[in-house]
């Protein structure tokens, strides 16, 4: 079956890095040099680990979840969340819902304003911050009292308008509207008497951050001439966050909010190339903001005002410097942004050390005294990059309850070193310094490098550089709390093919070994691609931060049950753990599961997005597996199926959704998780259709205002088990 245009399935990786199969023979017997080399490297990791971890990895899981129990939930296509048998759902916080005690109800009929004292749209990754009983002070163990930071991604512009969406030039009121609807929330949040979880509109924690706030740059690239603007002409301000996807959380007890897919809210003139330098043009035709590319929103159509000028970054201004108009406004998005959600004051942070690219989640290595902290990272666009920051300063544990969280943040996290991974076809892997001293970078053909703050605003090309491997859209990322081991979702990826036929798509190599054609469930047959993605995880040589050399393997390849397990069910799912297009992954530092988020077109024919819980084992614990793909073999190594008491369906979202973020109390006895952009598919055509539209949720849910009929929300859930045991237990 074809699937459905997303609109973040994006890639704009041209570069002629050479694939895994072109550099190394993967006809080489790889079962004895791989499993016998990871064997040896286990033993070697293992005898360094806590006795904690060498328990995990002898398959006595150190958690009171050892194995899974719950009544898997079968797919639906249904307008509800569906969650096992003794488990309950209840609606935390919708799209609209007041942050001030002063905000009116969410009318839910296109009339509201004010969003930035309400809550915004797509809620995306979130994380949890405990607050002490008196709502005083940060206290990481209240599973009771908390504050929610959460990303608000993007919008499902068509229900914030009365009509839905004027086509350009729009009207201001829209414009205004859908910005503010964009960003962060932080709000208070607190557990009943009864059991059940409230936002607290009271609250003086509850804030919005959006594409509108005043923010500030950490890192080589503050005060560099490519940040440069009419709004700040020395480069040392900027102004909001958008696009805002996955979330990490800092030992020292902050939010990082990835801005993931920015580019493509900016415009500029199709005569634009022509006032600016060959250089200049390169780098913007890679970000995907060629001459003449027409903005998401079209908010610079609204007027001269700042505001809406802003996203067109056309060079119409005659300085060299780009501080007389918004040609350089683009590069001030593209980074990991840390807020510290416990001073509703703070001014955000964004991290340029740690690379411009199209950020998922910031996942963070087991932190160890003395060693660097590593920050593993995705860029999700088809045929991009994984990277990880390795920070310059050496961890010190008295840093984790700091009086300045975010002067903490700058010393960890405004300087260190950005590497890419290259994947190679033997199961190991190389991490490659992105700096200018690196003589692949400072030598580039394609592209002249002058300083550090090119190379890290220019990271995508700074990674074609070195030779790095194009990988199936790198989404969410997270390490395993026992093993260190750090776990990628590769959600899919429609260029992905056996044979390219042109320089947009890419080789099947072993990293990324799968191109088929989505037919066998019987539905229309789509162009091959990696259409259902996978989960790949590595472990750093000698559990080092800064090893610039690590194994990996495929913990688990999303597929259909009933698919061919030759070629594309390598991990032998059946019908209550099958799964398509990983996306959300998050580890729970109460029980040890993982927990695996899709956000999914090929599938959805069978069943809406969904959410599974899993025990996952470690790198080597399988075998190599050979995918004939006619004209080309390629061998890969792939961790041993998950069983069924080690992987099943815990959930099942609404139609036309997104299973997205992921966060629990420290008790690990609820569990939140975000219902993103319910009913998406609406047009302008049938807003005033209500029995058109695919989903009425969470209103048929009896949630706020509309009833059986009301304007789908995104919103978050949490989950809870009836007899108030663990989640997962």
């Amino acid at each position: 079956m074809s699937q459905p245009f997303d609109a973040d399935d994006i890639g704009h990786n041209d570069s002629p890095n050479p694939h895994l199969l072109t550099v190394l023979d993967a006809r080489l017997s790889r079962r004895g040099v791989v499993l016998g080399g990871l064997g040896a490297a286990s033993a070697a990791l293992l005898g360094g680990l806590p006795t904690s971890a060498a328990a995990a990895s002898a398959g006595s899981v150190p958690y009171p979840v050892s194995t899974l129990k719950f009544t898997p939930v079968a797919k639906n296509l249904l307008d509800r969340v569906t969650v096992p048998e003794g488990y309950s759902v209840q609606v935390l916080y919708a799209l609209g819902d007041p942050l001030h005690a002063d905000v009116p109800a969410y009318a839910n009929d296109g009339t509201d304003i004010d969003f930035h004292r309400r809550a915004g749209d797509h809620h995306d990754g979130m994380e949890y911050f405990g607050l002490s009983s008196d709502g005083r002070s940060r206290d990481d163990s209240n599973s009771t009292r908390a504050l929610l930071a959460m990303n608000h991604e993007a919008i499902t512009d068509q229900f914030l308008h009365v009509n839905g969406t004027t086509p350009n030039p729009r009207p201001k009121r829209q414009s205004d509207k859908e910005m503010l609807a964009h960003g962060i929330s932080i709000v208070e949040i607190q557990r009943k008497a009864s059991g059940r979880f409230a936002t607290v509109q009271s609250s003086t924690y509850n804030r919005r951050i959006t594409p509108l706030t005043p923010a500030t740059f950490s890192g080589p690239v503050a005060g560099s001439f490519w940040v440069r603007t009419l709004h700040s002409p020395t480069g040392t301000a900027c102004r909001g966050t958008i696009n805002n996807c996955g979330t990490g959380k800092t030992p020292w007890g902050t939010l990082l909010s990835g801005e993931e897919n920015w580019a493509g809210y900016f415009t500029r003139s199709s005569t634009d190339d022509a006032a600016r330098t060959a250089k200049s043009v390169v780098a913007l035709n890679r970000y995907g903001r060629s001459a003449g590319s027409p903005s998401r929103h079209g908010w610079e159509t609204s007027g001269t005002e700042d505001k809406y000028r802003r996203f067109d970054i056309s060079r119409t201004g005659t300085s060299n410097d780009g501080s007389d108009d918004y040609r350089n406004e683009i590069n001030t998005f593209g980074y990991l942004v840390e807020v510290d959600p416990y001073d509703p004051k703070c001014v955000p942070v964004k991290h340029t050390a740690m690379g411009r690219f199209a950020h998922e989640s910031a996942a963070f290595g087991l932190p160890v005294s003395g060693q660097p902290l590593v920050v593993y990272m995705g860029d999700d666009a088809r045929n991009e990059y994984i990277y990880k920051f390795v920070s310059q300063a050496v961890w010190n544990p008295a840093d984790a309850t700091p009086a300045d969280p975010l002067s903490v943040g700058r010393k960890y996290l405004g300087r260190g070193t950005l590497y890419v991974a290259r994947f190679n076809a033997d199961g190991s892997g190389d991490w490659i310094a992105l700096t200018i001293d690196n003589s692949a970078i400072a030598n580039y053909s394609g592209y002249k490098f002058v300083n550090q703050a090119d190379v890290l605003i220019h990271a995508r090309l700074a990674a074609d550089a070195v030779g790095a491997t194009k990988m199936d859209r790198p989404e969410w990322s997270a390490v395993h709390p026992i093993t260190g081991e750090a776990y990628f979702t590769l959600t899919n990826n429609s260029n992905r093919q056996v044979t390219p036929s042109s320089s947009s798509h890419s080789t099947v190599d072993a990293a990324n070994p799968r191109s088929y054609s989505d037919s066998y469930a019987g539905g229309e047959a789509g162009s091959p691609g990696n259409v259902n993605g996978h989960i790949l995880r590595l472990r750093e040589r000698n559990q080092r931060a800064n090893a610039t050399q690590f194994e990996w393997d495929i913990y688990v390849f999303g597929a259909e049950a009933g698919a061919n397990k030759q070629l594309i069910n390598l991990s032998s799912l059946t019908a209550e753990r099958d799964f398509s297009s990983p996306d959300g992954l998050w580890f729970s530092q109460a029980t040890g599961i993982g927990w695996i988020q899709t956000d999914d077109g090929a599938y959805t024919d069978v069943s809406n997005c969904m959410m599974l819980a899993a025990l996952p084992g470690q790198v080597g614990d399988g075998d190599t597996r050979t995918l004939d793909h006619g004209s080309l073999s390629v061998q890969t190594p792939v961790g041993a199926p998950p069983t069924r008491a080690q992987m099943r369906r815990f959930l099942v979202g609404v139609r036309d959704c997104e299973i997205t973020g992921c966060c629990e109390t420290p008790d690990g006895r609820a569990l939140f998780v975000n219902i993103q952009h319910p009913g998406e598919s609406i047009s302008s055509d049938t807003i005033g259709t209500p029995q058109a539209w695919s989903s009425h949720w969470p209103g048929r849910m009896g949630y706020g205002n509309g009833g059986s009929m009301a304007r789908p929300r995104s919103a978050t859930v949490v989950v809870t088990k009836d007899n108030g045991g663990l989640i997962g237990s």
